[in-house]
Formats: C-alpha cells, structure tokens, sequence
C-alpha cells in the first residue's frame, strides 16, 4: 500500500501538537513530586535547609516510569520532613547539569542534604530498593539532627542557656528522634531550641508534670509560663503552635547582601563594565521570561502555586572574571539496569533478544565526572541506539552484583575499565567490543558488524541464563527499513525480460542466521567441486 508522504506528515504534525503539555515529562501538574530543572536546582534544592531525593529521569525510560507510583507515595509520606524532587533530563537546557551530577543512566537517584557551609550540599548516590519504604527511610536517615537530647543531669545547663530565648520540648518513651522533630529543629534553628527528654528521665517528667507521651511543651522564655501543645502530633499544627513566639526560618534563607566597597580608579573602571554586563542581563533575563511565560504555566511546586524562577543570568559577568569549565554533554542518555534482577528480565532470560550493555567502570568517588572514554562511548551508544530499535541497549554501574558476575564468567577487564559487549541469551552468545577507540563511527561498524553476523561470537555461560517467566511475553519493535536510493542502469543487464523490484522488510535475527548457514555450507559444497574439477 502507498501513502502519501504529505498526509503521513500532516497526520504527524497533528498528534504532536494534539499532546498535553504533562507528557513532556513523568510527573503532572499535581505530583506530590517536586520538579526543578538546571536553573531552579540551586534555589530549591541546593541552598535548602532540609535533605531532599532527587531523581533524573527521562519521560521514555520504562524503569523511570515503573518507578513513578512509589516515588509520588514517598513524596507523600515525607510532605514538610524533607524534599522529593525529579528533573527531566531529557529536556536540551537540563542536560549539561545532568551530566556534571554524574548521571550515566536512568532513572538516577541522589540523596542531597546540607553541607557546613551553605549552598554547598553533600550529594550520595541513592542505591537502595526502590519502594517507598525504602526510599522514605533513606532519606530520614540523612536529615540532619538539631534536637538536644536532654536528661535529669543534663536539664539545668540546657534551660540556664539562653534562658531568655523560647524553648520546646517533647516528652518520649521512645528513644529515637522523629522525622518530624528533626524537620521542627530545622525550620526553627536559631530561633528556638528543641529538646527531647525520655520518659525514663523521672525527675524532669515529676518536674514538667507529664502524665502521657507523647507530650510536646513550649518554653516561651525568661518568666514566662510553659504552654502544653492539645492538637495532633503532625508538623504543620506543631509549627504553628511554635510560630507564636517566633516565625520558622525561610527555606531557602535570603542571601545576605555583601557590604559596600569603595570605588577605587580600578574598581570604577570594572564597576563600568560591570554595568554594561548588567544591561546585557536584564535584557536576557527580561526574553527570557517572555519566552518561558508558556512554559512555566504547567510548572509546579508543592508550596507555591507556581515554580520559582532564576534569572538566566543571575550574575553580572565582566571579563576579568574567571571562565566556567565547560561541562559536557554527552547526548541521548541510556536507561540503567540498577539490580541484577533488572539486567536478568532484561537481557540475560532464555527468551532475551541482543542487548548491547555498557558496563561502567567503579568510582570511589560517586560525585567524581565520568573519564573521557566513558562519556565518548555512552554519547556514541546513545546515538546509535536510535537506529537501531529492534535492540536494547543499557548501561550496567559496577554497583549492580551482575556486572560484576559478567566481569568474572565472561573473563573481561577489571571494574575499573568501561565495558562493551553485545548478548544473546536466546542463542546463548556474546561478542565483545575489543577496539580502543569508542568513537561513533567505531562503535556504529561494531553494532553492524554484529548484526551481520560477522566475526567470531564466544559462548554465553549457562550459569547466567534465567528461565524467562511463564506468563511473559516479549513483545518485538518493529524496525522501519532503512530507505535506500536504488539506481538500475537498463543498459548494463543482460536479456531483454522485463525485470520486477520486490520491497522485503527487515528479515529477522533467525532468518539472517539462517542464511547465513546455508551461505557456509554453498561456499563449502563449491570448493569441494572445485578441487574435483582440478583433478
């Protein structure tokens, strides 16, 4: 049947524009789930006082989208404790920022809590399960701790200091502390100061008169009597409760302004450059709005009813000033296999088809950028990916335990080398990629010297190979024939029947397979008569 190219691409045009704006990315409008992006990052995650998750996703990744429910239900479950957040990093403008994270698949997970010195985060890589028990438990872990554990012997210096200032303090038979007076202690650091006292701690419970726990009591300071908190032990009544002696702390806090210097005759002529700068700023900053006033429409956060924005240029650069390092981009990012049971339902069932793994070389420092081969071989995979669909291909970190059981029962190199190979678990084989360069060019005369059955292929372990689940089916992606310009010179062929062009399309692995054997055993059946004749 022949379409019309001209329809086909009208009929293109139309569902693309007939999209809603939410399927640029996972999550909608009313996630739980906060999205930031590159600009934005800084403001609502990194100067925050509170730990945050932050996953990098991209909308195609089918792990990122399975992962989806349990994320939004931890987003729920930590709503005022700490920060649950994603950004799209298949978005153009996210993915340098992407990259300089350190993200080599998808969907990535970071754990990113307060540094000492503010607007300098410590970021660890996020490798527990990924359920949101998990998840919410992890990142509890990581928020900091400001409550004073007060006791019996301990309770006379604790009231003696800063007697003047508000005081609060919750009564406990337990002996840990909460998330959510870990998260009061943060919002309220300076301005009020937070104890726990254990039930066990009998003078101090006879003194308070405490009959039941848990108890919450706020010390309004100097003279002042305590008030006892009547209402549900949830953060947002608490804070309230507390706000009536002091407002929480802002989140981010406002950037303290530096003080004046006096203009020197160097200063003057920098200031005057300076001030150019600027004007170049604010008509970056002032396009910039006008053409991101659509886009932010579809924005969210969970404490404002729009998305914080940055200034594209918040900072005045004049040439004297240093050049940012550039950072770089290496292009179409691949979906990462986190768990062995991943990689085994992946690639490595007896119904798996090829999938062409990358397996990432361990760091000891997980914040450490990428090596240059890794990040030429993850840009040059990630770009022929996209020609050839009917394969899977993954990256594998050294994290996973099956990257580490390929390593050994395939003989490869050591984790601390990147790693390429193409597997059939069908057909039990696998072939690696032996050259020393990992450009796209390379890597692409790889890939198609695989699929042509070209080479030498080692046998694949039986040991690595799982029964495919039962009631699975894998479903198969149909591949479009590449089109390729066909020239027939009428002149050069001999006879004069007429001659018919049949279109076939892509025949399968097997039938290439197929062919190529009965290719063999024809060029064998004619060296054999060949060698007759010359007798």
């Amino acid at each position: 049947m022949v379409y019309s190219t001209t329809l086909l691409a009208a009929a293109a045009a139309s569902l693309l524009f007939s999209l809603p704006a939410s399927a640029d990315g996972i999550y909608t409008k009313n996630s739980p789930v906060l999205q930031v992006d590159a600009r934005s990052y800084d403001k609502l995650i990194a100067q925050s006082n509170h730990t945050s998750m932050l996953e990098f996703y991209a909308p195609w990744c089918g792990h990122c989208q399975s992962l989806k429910p349990a994320y939004e239900k931890a987003a729920k479950n930590l709503k005022g404790l700490a920060k649950v957040a994603a950004i799209n990093c298949d978005e153009e403008p996210n993915k340098p920022f992407c990259s300089s994270m350190g993200v080599q698949g998808f969907p990535t997970l970071k754990i990113i809590k307060p540094g000492k010195k503010a607007g300098k985060p410590v970021v660890e890589d996020y490798q527990g399960q990924r359920t949101a028990k998990a998840i919410v438990d992890a990142v509890v872990d990581k928020i900091p701790n400001h409550v004073n554990r007060v006791a019996d012997k301990t309770l006379d210096e604790w009231l003696a200091t800063g007697n003047d200032t508000a005081k609060a303090v919750l009564f406990s038979d337990k002996g840990t502390t909460s998330a959510l007076l870990k998260a009061l202690a943060i919002d309220f650091l300076g301005s009020i100061s937070i104890a726990q006292i254990r039930d066990k701690d009998t003078k101090t419970v006879e003194l308070f008169g405490i009959l039941s726990y848990p108890t919450f009591v706020l010390l309004p300071g100097g003279d002042k009597e305590a008030v006892v908190y009547d209402g549900e032990m949830k953060k947002e009544p608490m804070s309230a409760f507390l706000a009536q002696v002091a407002p929480p702390n802002p989140d981010p806090a406002p950037a303290v302004p530096k003080a004046a210097k006096k203009c020197s005759g160097k200063n003057t002529k920098k200031a005057s450059k300076d001030s150019s700068s600027f004007s170049s700023a604010s008509a970056s900053h002032s396009s910039a709005d006008a053409s991101s006033a659509k886009a932010t429409a579809t924005a969210e956060t969970l404490e404002q009813a729009s998305n914080p924005t940055e200034s594209p240029n918040p900072n005045v650069v004049s040439e004297d000033d240093p050049k940012p390092v550039p950072v770089p981009n290496i292009g179409t990012m691949l979906q990462m296999l986190e768990t062995e049971e991943q990689l085994q339902q992946a690639c490595l069932t007896s119904k798996s088809h090829i999938c062409i793994l990358t397996l990432l070389p361990a760091k000891s420092d997980p914040a450490a950028p990428l090596s240059e081969d890794v990040q030429t071989a993850l840009k040059s995979l990630g770009e022929i990916s996209a020609k050839h669909k009917r394969w899977s291909f993954f990256t594998l970190p050294a994290s996973n335990p099956g990257a580490s059981a390929l390593r050994t029962s395939l003989s490869l190199m050591a984790d601390s080398e990147v790693e390429v190979l193409a597997i059939n678990a069908r057909k039990a084989w696998y072939k690696r990629y032996v050259r020393t360069s990992f450009t796209r060019d390379a890597v692409d005369d790889w890939v198609d010297s695989v699929k042509m059955g070209e080479g030498k292929k080692e046998t694949l372990p039986e040991s690595l190979v799982v029964p495919a689940p039962a009631a699975a089916t894998t479903a198969k992606v149909k591949e479009e024939p590449e089109v390729r310009e066909i020239k027939l010179d009428g002149k050069n062929m001999k006879g004069d029947e007429p001659f018919k062009v049949e279109f076939m399309e892509e025949i399968s692995d097997e039938e290439v397979e197929r062919l190529m054997r009965e290719a063999e055993e024809g060029a064998r059946a004619r060296e054999g008569g060949n060698a007759h004749d010359e007798l």
